[in-house]
């Protein structure tokens, strides 16, 4: 396939840079389409290969005004996206910028402290990230994070996967209640967003519907559940893909799109999501999604990093692994790590073996993914 190489910081390059496809091409303005095209957008790979999901465009106000009904962007405001804009969160945010007429600031790489100094020279009024940069910035030393004026923040925006709520907790004691997180995917754009205000009430939540969204929660035979029960998550609004750039597509129900995932609403309409359908384990029976455990171990102040998976067992099928990175400076034992869990959840909950790891793999747009663990290191 050709290769264009969009910067490179230097020595020789083995393909043709953009700047020199933009110099070479013809300056002669294109007649416009006569109709919309469509945006293709790789899912993340975390799972699996990733695949192309279309997107289709559209010229009406329903995009910008589902966001703009939770998440209160101002007009000519200064934007900070710290999230790689080939990540679907960094784009939507890009467009959404240029719809309320933005200043948008991007860095080549992410550095947590290049960041908060980017905000206070800036003024910075929206920062967007993915929950792994938000922990990032609060790992930096106390007296650095303090070094800098960040008080020009009114929204910081996460988004791209879980945000636990030990970590919403943390940053909104120190920069206030300022943070607000998306929940969403390739295939259905966004179903939830969480405010300042639901994420102390509801520690985990994702939020509730913005305008023009619906959610709803099915079993396995295609019925819909009342609030409280677990089941599948579909979602339905004017983003939802039109399949798969190689024809497959993803379940409908009534006009929803599954997300892939499993979760539940409470009471108050606000979305859970306890983890994905292809991630349940079945350990002696008990249905085990590993999200809740990792929200568990990630309580401990000494865990900066976890990952559970099921792996085979010959009386249980299979039984839990738990990979945990260490914090710098902290002490961790896995007997401790395990009484954690037993005091918050089930004992069949409790991961029967903790490797201390020195990292885990992310993809490219910093989400964890869980390809490769549980196989022997070469």
């Amino acid at each position: 396939m050709p290769r264009f190489i969009a910067w490179h910081d230097r020595g020789p390059v083995p393909a043709t840079t953009l700047d020199e496809l933009i110099a070479a091409g013809d300056p002669r303005a294109l007649p416009p389409p006569v109709h919309h095209g469509h945006v293709v957008i790789l899912t993340s790979g975390t799972t699996g290969p990733p695949k192309g999901a279309m997107r289709p465009e559209s010229d009406r106000l329903g995009v910008p005004l589902a966001l703009l009904d939770r998440i209160p962007l101002r007009s000519r405001q200064v934007t900070l996206i710290a999230s790689p804009l080939f990540h679907s969160w960094g784009y939507l945010q890009f467009g959404l910028a240029l719809a309320v007429s933005a200043t948008v600031v991007l860095q080549r790489h992410f550095d947590p402290e290049a960041v908060l100094a980017t905000v206070a020279r800036e003024r910075v009024d929206a920062l967007v990230l993915v929950p792994t940069m938000l922990e990032r910035i609060l790992e930096l030393p106390s007296s650095t994070r303090a070094r800098y004026d960040t008080s020009s923040l009114r929204i910081v925006a996460v988004s791209g996967f879980a945000l636990q709520g030990d970590l919403a907790t943390r940053f909104m004691q120190e920069f206030g209640e300022i943070l607000y997180n998306l929940y969403g995917s390739t295939e259905v754009s966004w179903a939830a967003i969480a405010t300042p205000a639901d994420l102390p009430a509801a520690p985990g939540t994702v939020g509730r519907p913005p305008r023009g969204t619906r959610v709803a929660i099915f079993d396995e035979l295609g019925r819909r559940l009342p609030a409280g029960s677990r089941g599948r998550i579909f979602v339905g609004n004017e983003t939802a893909f039109d399949g798969y750039t190689d024809g497959g597509g993803k379940q409908l129900i009534d006009g929803l799109v599954s997300t892939g995932d499993v979760g539940h609403i409470d009471d108050a309409g606000r979305l859970f999501v306890d983890g994905r359908e292809d991630e349940m384990i079945v350990s002696g029976g008990e249905n085990i999604f590993p999200s809740e455990v990792e929200d568990a171990l990630a309580l401990h102040p000494g865990v900066a990093e976890v990952a559970v998976i099921g792996v085979e067992d010959e009386h249980f099928a299979q039984r839990l692994r738990a990979y945990v990175v260490v914090a710098d400076g902290a002490a961790v034992s896995e007997d401790e790590l395990k009484q954690l869990v037993r005091t918050r959840l089930a004992s069949f909950k409790v991961p029967r073996e903790i490797e201390f790891v020195s990292d885990l793999p992310h993809t490219e747009s910093g989400k964890l993914t869980k390809i490769g663990l549980g196989r022997p290191r070469p």
